[in-house]
Parts: structure tokens; sequence; C-alpha cells
């Protein structure tokens, strides 16, 4: 357990542990080494929470003086299927009272791929979903289902946090690949209903990047600014290809400033997919961590 006055003194009050940046971790480890490095919060993934529960999980996160800074992830809206896309939404209705039950107005919604690739992740896949390459369909069905959801997570003050995904990812996991795209689908909702996220990784190479975190800062729609490196060269699985800030070509300093002239006081949160900072200890992981964000980040925030 931290007490609250080490978390403050750090300086790492806004820095957020994502738990798959401690892949191998249990919740309970990742809360452990967030809390004794000083952080202010963490960013659990659902399959954490599951292995003991949300009230258990909510629990021990509060125990330890920290916040929940988003929950991952909901999502994966694409499926044309008619009982693949209810047990989609029956899903994601879990996700949202998970994410009231932790503490956290934030679920991240990573919004799925074409059916076509479902296979690709273990997903259900009818014959019909294994010729469905549309992907403007695909993208018409993302805002459908999020319709369907914005009234459930209004009632439970959570709000459904779009990430726009790198186009390497477009074909298996997000069909939403800007800021831009997101925020037109966000619009018709209410701000603190819908919002989006501003994922280094994925949104850093968008020429419209800068003119997007401002407009999601007017519209009161940035939800969470997630950080990490663009790497190169890729890993096998570009997926575990993410690196430590400063180890790659993100330009943190610039990104940090757009983000924090828009208005954005929320946590930062470190997610990184990387199999060589996986297999490290968890205190290193986490300290790492923590020089890089003093070091390229923290400074930029105000």
């Amino acid at each position: 357990m931290s007490p609250e006055g080490s978390v403050s003194s750090s300086g790492l009050n806004r820095l957020s542990l994502n738990t798959a940046t401690c892949k191998w971790l249990s919740l309970a480890d990742c809360v452990e080494v967030a809390a004794r490095a000083g952080l202010g919060a963490v960013g659990p993934w659902r399959d954490r929470v599951h292995e003991v529960g949300v009230e258990r999980a909510a629990a021990m996160i509060r125990a330890a003086g920290l916040r929940v800074s988003t929950l991952c992830r909901g999502g994966f809206l694409t499926a044309s299927d008619g009982p693949a896309r209810q047990a989609a939404l029956d899903d994601n209705h879990r996700a949202i009272d998970e994410a009231a039950t932790l503490g956290t107005h934030e679920l991240v919604m990573v919004v799925g791929g074409l059916p076509a690739a479902f296979a690709r992740l273990g997903l259900r896949m009818t014959d019909a979903d294994a010729h469905d390459k549309d992907i403007a369909a695909a993208r018409n069905r993302v805002a459908e289902g999020i319709a369907e959801l914005v009234p459930y997570a209004r009632e439970r003050s959570v709000r459904l946090v779009l990430e726009p995904m790198h186009p390497m990812f477009a074909a298996d996991r997000g069909v939403l690949q800007t800021l831009r795209q997101s925020l037109d689908l966000a619009a018709p909702f209410p701000a603190d209903v819908v919002g989006v996220v501003a994922d280094t990784y994925h949104v850093w190479w968008d020429p419209d990047c800068r003119g997007q975190i401002e407009r999601a800062g007017r519209e009161g729609r940035l939800a969470s600014y997630q950080v990490c490196d663009w790497i190169l060269p890729l890993a096998p699985e570009p997926l575990n290809s993410r690196g430590l800030m400063g180890d790659g070509f993100i330009d943190f300093p610039t990104i940090t400033s757009w983000v924090r002239d828009a208005g954005y006081t929320g946590d930062v949160e470190v997610e990184i997919f990387n199999e060589d900072l996986w297999a490290l200890p968890g205190d290193e992981i986490v300290g790492r961590i923590a020089e890089r964000y003093r070091a390229l980040i923290a400074p930029y925030l105000g």
C-alpha cells in the first residue's frame, strides 16, 4: 500500500501503468509495483480483472491508494452475423458495468476489424464473415453499435472511448484509423458519453494529429492520453512492436504539448506491448517507465 503522500511527492501522480505493459504480472502485482513506485493510477485490462473478480479488483486498487485511469477494453463491434453481433453487445454491457464498479469513467473501445479477419484473433466467424472485407460497412456497424450502447453507458456514468488504430491494424483490430474519423463518429453523442483516446503509437504519423487533438479538446472528448514509442524493426508479431518512450521515433514533447494545450488534465497511461520488456521484473519495468516519463512527458504537461 502506498501512502497518498508518497504518490504526490514522487512527481508521478499523473502516470498510470496499463497492465499490458507488465503482461506476465497478476493484477495484484501490477498494483503493488505501481504503488511502490509512486504512480497515481493503473489501467487494468479486463482479463486481469476477471482473474480476481471485479469487486475484489476495485477494492485492491482503492486500498493501494490508486485511481483507475481506464478499463481496457470494450469494442469489437463489426460482426455482421446477428448472434455474434448480439454477443459483442452483451460483452460490452458487461464491460460498462465493470468500468462503473472499478470507479473509472473511461472504457477504451477497440472497435474491431474486418469480419474476414476474425479467425486471426480467435473470434467466432461464420461462412458469411469469412468473405466480408467491406471496411465501410464495418465502420457503419461500429457507429450502430456505439449508438446502441450509449444509453446503457450514460446510465452508468461511463464514457465509451474510441481508439483510432494505426492503419497496420485496420484488418484485424480497428477499422477507425484517425482521430478525425473517431471524433466524427462520436459527434452525435454527448461528450461525456463518447470520447476518444490519443495513443501516440496510433496517431503520431497522422498529418492532422495536432488539429484533431485540438478539436478533441474543444469538444470535451479527449478522454485519455496513452504513450509508448514506435520502434524499428517491427517485431514478427507487429502488435508487440511498441517501445519505451525515447527508444523510437515519436516526438513526445511535441505531442504532449498539444495534449496539454487541448486542456487535458487526466492521467498519462503507459501501454507497451514488447516481449523484451515483459521479460523484466515488474519493478524494473515501472522504474524505466518512470524515468522516461520524467524526461520526455512530465515537463511538457504544464
